[in-house]
């Protein structure tokens, strides 16, 4: 669904090296969409003082410190959400009937918030359209 080049941005050849990824990529007869959108990531940026990637849509990272990790994090989620098609929803649930073991079956449920006082649930979760919409046919409250 997504092709993430990470790049050591401090290497003499950076830019050789992406040409060449680019070029295999190509001859591999990947469909053109997902070389489009490819996430770039230059590595490596506590080397060098002050960076800026000059490439658009490039994020700086320093996989050694941490650095931009959750800002990679964030743009691989919405590049997968919308290859996929999903998105990420938080649905109100009541724990006595069956919707959260129908969003476990069919969604991939991230997190479950429990609401004892009244017996619900806030549950988030990534789902595609056509799944969303046959929960909300189930279970239109």
């Amino acid at each position: 669904d997504l092709i993430v080049h990470v790049r050591d941005i401090t290497h003499p050849e950076t830019i050789l090296q992406k040409a060449t990824v680019l070029s295999v990529l190509r001859n591999l007869n990947l469909p053109s969409h997902l070389v489009d959108s490819m996430v770039e990531v230059h590595n490596k940026v506590d080397l060098i003082e002050r960076y800026k990637p000059t490439e658009e849509n490039a994020l700086a990272i320093s996989a050694l410190h941490g650095h931009g990790l959750e800002e990679l994090k964030q743009e691989i989620e919405k590049k997968i959400l919308t290859a996929t098609g999903k998105k990420i929803l938080t649905v109100n649930i009541n724990l006595e009937g069956p919707q959260l073991s129908w969003l476990y079956k069919e969604a991939a449920v991230q997190e479950v918030e429990v609401m004892p006082e009244d017996g619900t649930a806030r549950v988030k979760v990534i789902i595609g359209s056509s799944a969303f919409g046959r929960y909300k046919n189930l279970f239109p409250n």
